[in-house]
């Protein structure tokens, strides 16, 4: 129970700092750009909305999905794209070809956003520094030559295919409205759980 209030208190502050910081500078996440790796930087921020402490991490093989909205950065660190969460049970959507688990389906949407990033960027509070699975906010920063050029944040991208939902206070209120708009393309498009009048009733 302890765990759950602190995360909550955490994850309100996240989203507090996360309004209260400079929107994300995608030339700067372009700069971090490394030929052959792919790059994360976590930025950790304190009460004031100021960059306290940066981390670094580079790899030839890219990062691993370990849930519907989080990867493993290394044997010590997860993070964990904060707000939004897998829908109940199963679903099927025959458009995609899927049938399984509302888990399975996330993790694997994720799975695809990780594979080809230059450079995840993510933002989180100082106080998620040294905790195993940290909640934060994360960019993707995608480059095909002559196709795409793109910083994208990876919540909305998968509220936007149907991969995820927007999580609830107790109140009903969502914990993260900044994303809204995107949860309802997703919706609006039956994409993903979407198509799965199941999902719709929950």
């Amino acid at each position: 129970m302890k765990r759950a209030v602190v995360s909550a208190i955490s994850g309100c502050m996240l989203v507090a700092q996360a309004l209260a910081a400079p929107p994300v500078n995608k030339d700067y996440i372009r700069s971090l750009a490394a030929p052959g790796k792919t790059v994360l930087v976590i930025e950790y921020y304190d009460g004031t909305g100021k960059v306290a402490d940066r981390k670094g991490y580079a790899t030839a093989t890219g990062f691993k999905a370990i849930s519907a909205t989080g990867f493993r950065v290394d044997e010590a660190t997860a993070l964990h794209l904060y707000g939004i969460q897998p829908c109940n049970g199963d679903l099927v959507n025959r458009a995609e070809d899927y049938s399984g688990t509302c888990e399975e389906f996330g993790k694997q949407q994720l799975q695809v956003m990780l594979q080809s990033p230059k450079v995840l960027f993510c933002r989180a509070f100082i106080s998620e520094q040294t905790a195993p699975v940290q909640d934060v906010t994360c960019y993707g920063y995608y480059n095909y030559p002559g196709a795409m050029d793109a910083v994208d944040n990876l919540e909305e991208q998968l509220l936007s295919l149907g991969a995820v939902r927007l999580t609830k206070k107790a109140d009903g209120s969502f914990e993260r409205p900044d994303l809204t708009e995107a949860q309802q393309i997703g919706q609006k498009g039956s994409y993903g759980m979407w198509a799965d009048p199941r999902v719709k009733a929950q």
